[in-house]
């Protein structure tokens, strides 16, 4: 009876449990990642297709019966499973996938993992550009890839910047690399209105803080997907998408004081120039009308007629124009505000920006105002959409700063007399009795206007099919609209607008480019190991631009500004230009195990530029990687963490031509010998064709202690059927025809590397350095009737074989001679016998050119418990640069000392017999014995370093702000281009000079100080 119960009890209790097992009941939770709740995440029971989703909260609500799984799922996260328990609260943390945590590299036409590039790429993330004080996005790339250089045109914000990767290659085409945003190549050319006034680089219509990341592609590998407008390098821009989740906000204000980061040469003072005025009077008239030097000044009182500086008309009072152009501790204020939020299916990103940032000469500014909006959504699991709308307005009020005008202000620091007041005695601008034919700039820059404004809108659309599993076709509308308007008023009553009654000028730039792209891709794998992804592409980019310019003269009345009210001399004129690519692409990447990778591209593209049947090029790459590091030889090497040995070799073009440069053209005149008439202007060549890159690039990559990374690569790019002028026969009525006939040779070693020094967690310390090498050679040239080759020669520069690219031809400075003070050069140009004659001094070339034969940049990075400091530097030289404007600046006769003004170098003139100075004496004459002419006196060493960036700050702990509803704080200082060092002591400009080597009297590259504060919600 006993054992019946038992076993009845037993019965009765796996019936109770069984019972317990099937009760059903509802669980619920919250789904959160890294950053916050996540909406839209799956949760399914485990076997079936019942569940639910997470709300806009992350919140979620499922019935289930105890004992069942619950899986969790989300794109980009790995999957999780809960099994439900005694519990009706279950909280889950998704974590990213391996997948999503391999680095991404997005290459232009798509993207690729770290582990599958053969080529040689960098890519930045937007949180190292965002925040830094410029307006224009490629000046923050300063010192943070290897083998890029960049190099200001001017520091007033807005300008353009001369931008280069891995050297020159050509002589008379473009050599700016490609931008491409968003996939789609996009306009990065100067759109000022005026080459005399401040450019305005279409680049600074970008917001930075609207960047996701940056990539720099480099090799052929990287760049020969782009055909013939990768050639010099691409640069894409990715900007930041939508991410699903909890719709979160951030904003940030910074406010800031600029100022030059490089002073110049001194102007001499008052007391300097006249000095130095009455020495040149006695070392010139002294002997042959018996005044000695100390009673100069009695003399010329005593004969008024050779007061040409108008010395006697001097109170003794100093005036610093220098100060009184310059805007001291000039403002920058920026303020952005963002959103992101959505869920597994549809998410956004919008964004709203405004920069107002001063220049440091008065009366000139930068403003801007952007919008962006990023909205993707997939309709099934088979069709994507995405639209991205970038917008902006920007207006830069500039000045004469791309010539030597006048009107100027770095012009008027450096040339303005020291005794001529700025002001009449009633306090209104003396613009009557300067005693020169400069111009009072406080008058000009008040009442004078030159803006340019620019409106922008990129649209880039899409939409993704997959066709069947693996296999997906996408069609990409992309449209870059640039409205530049340039509108001039001069004043008439001072300045260059006097002589014609004032004038008024306006133009109109609009640039369209339209990119249309379809595509396949198709991804599969055979035997288990071997992995393929395949692309096909089509696209079409078409680029029409026009411009339209209208000028007048003969103010009729003050405040009147625009053309329609000047009535005379009234102009107008227009042009037209468009052109066209079509291209097909194709690629092939191929892995087995991930160990060994290759890859091939293909790409025939024709472009308008050239004549009918030169117009397409075949462009190709090949390449290859081998990820040591998956061997299990390696594997087993602790020390070793990643470890790749990569290759490529690829042949790209350039189409960086003028559009017309094949066709044989006529120019018209109105007005000869009082009749119209027509003449052949260009001598066409039908044969034009492609400039050509052969490139290859062997590199290795690694990551060793874990705490070690980085990679060495060796390049050689070689540049051939250059485009140069070739002589003519007179008889042909042309004097040159543009042909395709030479070859330029860049080649170098670049070296990146990172290392974590300290990684806590609450202490965290890391450095890491990039450093790159450049040998620029001209290999071949055109050649001349008797064989011989036909160098390129220019005042200053040479093209030669065998040399740099402008490679610096010039007279050898020999110093000046102790015993009379006369210059001097070396008579050969290289060493030996010297003369005083400068015409009997030969031209030699002096060893460099204005390329620099090195870069690179190093930074560091502290954190600990929520302070953080930042700091990085830039290096550069092995180059050359000439300092232009001495012929005013430095002359020892009557220009520095009587038309214009001089600097304080003078003050180190020869005086004496026996004296020892590279500075000639002083002398009362036009030509100032020749002392200024082209020569090594004023030809320095480029070298330079320069502190980019220190910034300070600190993040609040996120304990302090919990009911507070903001998710983070931070505070930061940031301090720009605080010191430069100079290796050439004689060079007082800014060692960073444009492409060209010359030095100019712009605005330098300024340094800046600037608070800023982040809020996260």
């Amino acid at each position: 009876m006993k054992t019946k119960f038992n076993g009845f009890l037993t019965l009765l209790l796996a019936l109770l449990v069984q019972i317990t097992f099937a009760q059903e009941k509802t669980v619920i939770g919250k789904v959160s990642d890294a950053s916050g709740p996540l909406p839209g995440v799956t949760v399914l029971i485990k076997g079936t297709k019942t569940g639910s989703q997470t709300d806009f909260d992350g919140n979620f609500s499922v019935k289930a019966n105890v004992g069942a799984v619950l899986q969790f799922s989300f794109v980009g996260m790995e999957t999780t499973e809960r099994t439900v328990g005694a519990s009706n609260v279950i909280n889950v943390t998704m974590q990213e996938s391996a997948e999503a945590l391999q680095e991404i590299i997005v290459m232009g036409y798509g993207t690729r993992g770290k582990n599958e590039i053969t080529g040689s790429t960098v890519q930045l993330k937007g949180e190292s550009i965002s925040n830094v004080p410029v307006v224009s996005v490629d000046q923050a790339l300063q010192g943070k890839v290897a083998g890029l250089t960049i190099n200001s045109s001017s520091g007033t914000p807005g300008s353009t910047q001369d931008i280069r990767i891995r050297g020159v290659g050509s002589i008379t085409a473009g050599n700016d690399p490609l931008f491409v945003i968003d996939g789609v190549p996009v306009i990065s050319a100067n759109l000022s209105g005026s080459t005399a006034r401040s450019s305005l680089s279409a680049l600074s219509s970008i917001n930075s803080n609207d960047i996701e990341s940056i990539t720099v592609l480099k090799d052929a590998s990287a760049t020969s997907a782009f055909g013939a407008r990768g050639s010099n390098g691409v640069i894409v821009i990715t900007t930041k998408s939508g991410k699903s989740g909890k719709t979160s906000f951030k904003a940030s204000s910074s406010y800031g004081f600029q100022n030059d980061a490089v002073d110049g040469n001194t102007p001499l003072s008052g007391a300097q120039r006249k000095e130095l005025y009455l020495e040149a009077l006695y070392n010139t008239l002294g002997a042959a009308n018996g005044f000695t030097k100390e009673n100069a000044l009695t003399w010329l009182q005593a004969n008024p007629v050779n007061d040409r500086g108008g010395l006697l008309g001097w109170d003794g009072t100093e005036y610093n124009w220098g100060k009184l152009v310059a805007n001291k501790d000039a403002t920058v204020h920026n303020i952005d505000v963002s959103a992101t939020g959505g869920s597994e299916d549809s998410n956004f990103y919008t964004s709203l920006g405004y920069n107002k940032t001063e220049a440091t000469v008065i009366n000139s500014d930068f403003e801007r105002i952007t919008a962006a909006l990023n909205f993707n959504r997939k309709f099934t699991d088979k069709l994507k959409f995405s639209v991205n709308l970038n917008g902006s307005n920007t207006r830069q009020n500039g000045f004469l700063e791309g010539a030597g005008y006048f009107g100027s202000p770095h012009l008027t620091k450096y040339f303005m007399r020291p005794w001529a007041n700025p002001y009449n005695e009633d306090g209104t601008y003396n613009i009557n009795n300067l005693g020169t034919s400069l111009h009072n700039t406080l008058f000009t820059m008040e009442n004078n206007i030159a803006t340019n404004d620019l409106t922008r809108a990129i649209v880039n659309s899409y939409l993704e099919w997959e066709i069947i599993e693996n296999l997906k076709f996408k069609t990409l509308v992309s449209m870059d609209y640039n409205l530049a308007n340039y509108k001039q008023y001069l004043h008439p009553a001072h300045g260059d607008g006097k002589s014609v009654n004032g004038s008024a000028a306006n133009s109109d730039i609009r640039n369209f480019n339209q990119v249309y792209q379809n595509s396949l891709d198709y991804n599969f794998t055979l035997a288990g190991d071997h992995n393929f992804a395949v692309k096909a592409l089509m696209e079409y980019q078409k680029n029409k631009y026009n411009y339209l310019y209208a000028y007048g003269t003969n103010s009729p009345t003050l405040g009147l500004t625009n053309v329609a009210s000047f009535p005379t001399n009234r102009d107008a004129t227009s042009s037209f230009s468009d052109w066209s690519n079509l291209s097909y692409l194709g690629m092939v990447n191929y892995n087995f195990t991930s160990k060994y990778i290759a890859d091939f591209t293909y790409r025939r593209e024709g472009s308008s530029r050239f004549s009918p049947g030169l117009r397409f090029g075949d462009f190709w790459s090949v390449g290859a990687a081998w990820n040591l590091h998956k061997e299990n030889f390696i594997r087993d090497i602790k020390a070793i963490d990643e470890l790749r040995l990569r290759a490529s070799y690829g042949l790209s073009g350039s189409n960086s031509i003028d559009i017309n440069s094949y066709q044989a053209l006529l120019g018209y005149d109105a007005d000869y010998a009082g009749n119209g008439a027509v003449y052949p202007s260009q001598f066409g060549n039908s044969d034009l064709s492609w400039e050509k890159n052969k490139n290859y690039d062997i590199g290795i990559d690694f990551k060793i202690f874990n705490k070690l990374s980085g990679s060495v690569a060796y390049f050689n790019k070689e540049t051939y059927d250059l485009l140069q002028s070739v002589p003519l026969s007179s008889t042909s009525g042309h004097t040159s025809i543009l042909k395709n006939i030479g070859t330029v040779v860049n080649k170098g070693i670049e070296v990146e590397l990172n290392l974590d020094i300290i990684k806590t967690g609450s202490l965290n310390w890391s450095i890491s350095g990039n450093y790159a090498t450049l040998d620029n050679e001209v290999t071949e040239l055109a050649l001349d009737g008797l064989g011989e080759p036909i160098n390129i020669e220019t005042g200053t520069t040479i093209v030669k074989i065998g040399e740099p690219i402008r490679a610096w031809n010039m007279q050898k400075w020999a110093g000046v001679n102790p015993a009379t003070g006369q210059p001097q050069w070396f008579i050969n140009g290289v060493d030996g016998d010297v003369t005083s004659t400068y015409s009997l001094a030969q031209k030699a070339i002096q060893g460099s050119s204005a390329i620099p034969e090195y870069s690179g940049g190093f930074s560091t990075h502290i954190d600990f418990k929520g302070f953080f400091v930042d700091a990085s530097v830039y290096l550069a030289g092995g180059n050359k640069v000439y300092e232009s404007w001495v012929g005013q600046t430095h002359h020892a006769g009557w220009t520095s000392l009587s038309s214009f003004n001089g600097v304080t170098q003078l003050m180190d003139r020869w005086q004496q017999a026996g004296d020892i100075t590279d500075v000639p004496k002083m002398v009362w004459n036009a030509t100032g014995d020749q002392g200024t002419s082209t020569s090594t006196r004023f030809l320095y060493d480029g070298d330079y370093i320069r502190m980019k960036d220190l910034v300070v700050g600190y993040n609040v702990p996120e304990a302090f702000l919990k009911s507070t509803g903001i998710n983070g704080i931070t505070f930061s200082v940031r301090g720009t281009n605080l010191f430069t060092w100079v290796k050439d002591n004689r060079l007082k400009y800014d060692p960073e000079t444009r492409a060209d080597g010359f030095t100019q009297l712009i605005t330098p590259p300024v340094k800046s100080v600037v608070f800023n504060v982040n809020l996260k919600f």
